[in-house]
């Protein structure tokens, strides 16, 4: 299994291209961070984790922005992909975003993978004019608008929420396929979804006994009729043992996302030299 960092970015502590120089320095795969736009102060959405309108900590209002991010990160790095955990597309412009990505791809040589959610908070969708009973569809339509950006020489989309007509758009990304990995709380919904628009899973940081849901996705992979394997993320949000880590890379975990605080930098650095020896890496 490969070794990812995510970092939750806010305006203190330690930069993001600080800690993705140190996360390639120390042997990591992948760099993430996430997404919030902002976040309304009167809210109806229940956390995922708090199960009331009431946040974790402030680092949600204090967010930076995902691809600004990567893109600092890109300049100070060679090797270590750089993705999102996650990203929330419908929040920007399809078409603005798809350059976005497509640039940064190019200049860091076809290293992005987009981690996308489908977002839990209703009220920050409702501010960007996404229904919340139609944000998965939202979602399919952004990606399906991007890829078609992505890979044709004369784009065009006719969706209910993405409309626009031939157009020449570059640069084109370095991949032939960005990959695509859904961030969300399992469940026959969910892993329809991935299996017929992304390429994988990330789990969620409430989730821990994953064994079931690993399962129910390769099977709706296979049903969908995909080749290979879902790419499967889980994001640690908890110290597993040795016997967690046997079960997951057997059952096709392809990838573990270990949290970084965002501490001041020579904390962090002292955190991921802990955790690099851990590992092994």
């Amino acid at each position: 299994m490969r070794n990812g960092l995510v970092l939750f970015t806010s305006d203190r502590g330690i930069t993001p291209a600080a800690a993705a120089r140190a996360a390639e320095e120390r042997g990591f795969d992948t760099f993430y961070v996430p997404e919030h736009t902002h976040i309304p102060v009167r809210r109806e959405a229940a956390h995922p984790g708090t199960g009331d309108e009431t946040l974790p900590d402030d680092r949600y209002s204090r967010t930076l922005d995902p691809w600004v991010s990567l893109a600092t990160a890109a300049a100070v790095t060679s090797r270590i992909r750089l993705a999102t955990a996650v990203a929330l597309p419908v929040e920007s412009d399809p078409i603005t975003l798809a350059k976005t990505i497509a640039t940064l791809d190019h200049l860091s040589g076809g290293r992005v993978t987009l981690g996308a959610g489908f977002g839990w908070n209703t009220d920050e969708l409702a501010d960007h004019h996404v229904p919340a009973g139609k944000r998965r569809t939202v979602l399919r339509e952004y990606l399906e608008a991007m890829r078609a950006l992505w890979t044709q020489e004369e784009a065009s989309y006719d969706g209910e929420f993405v409309s626009f007509g031939a157009s020449w758009a570059h640069p084109k990304p370095v991949q032939a396929h960005v990959p695509v990995i859904i961030g969300a709380g399992g469940g026959p919904q969910t892993f329809a979804w991935i299996a017929a628009h992304a390429d994988g899973w990330m789990t969620t940081p409430t989730q821990t006994d994953i064994s079931g849901n690993i399962t129910a996705l390769q099977t709706a992979w296979r049903e969908a009729g995909r080749d290979g394997s879902p790419d499967i993320r889980v994001l640690i949000a908890f110290r597993p043992d040795p016997a967690d880590l046997a079960a997951w890379a057997e059952a096709g975990v392809t990838e573990l996302i270990w949290g970084v605080p965002d501490k001041s930098e020579a904390e962090v650095l002292a955190h991921l030299d802990k955790m690099a020896a851990r590992l092994g890496l």
